[in-house]
């Protein structure tokens, strides 16, 4: 009776540990703190916000801000991490890692605490 239960709850555990990636429609992907998602191409990590200088939404800002962050990035040539901002694309491998948009809006009403975050991600180029 144990040999049978064990390929199936192991199997049981490898499926749970699979998640599913949503492409948005412009083949971006969303991804929150520690959350690695594929790219079609590099895998990306968002690690820590350095800053989230973004205008909060009940406000009125002559600059509307930014967000940069740790991301640990891996391509066919290894593993790094590095600085990603909303105002600055990144060369990757051969294309272009953008952070493309920061989720929830800052609010004066609330602070924002790491789990809240979720970054809209994108790469372009690769063959």
């Amino acid at each position: 009776m144990m040999n049978r239960t064990l390929p199936l709850f192991a199997a049981a555990f490898l499926t749970g540990c699979v998640t599913a990636q949503h492409y948005n429609d412009d083949g971006s992907i969303d991804a929150k703190l520690g959350q690695t998602v594929n790219l079609g191409g590099p895998k990306v990590t968002p690690l820590k916000v350095f800053e989230d200088s973004r205008c909060p939404m009940e406000a009125r800002c002559v600059w509307g801000g930014r967000v940069r962050l740790s991301v640990r990035i891996t391509t066919g040539k290894g593993t790094y991490v590095q600085e990603l901002a909303t105002d600055k694309p990144l060369a990757v491998a051969d294309g272009i890692l953008e952070l493309q948009g920061v989720m929830p809006p800052r609010s004066t009403q609330r602070t924002l605490v790491p789990g809240d975050y979720r970054f809209t991600l994108k790469f372009s180029g690769g063959l």
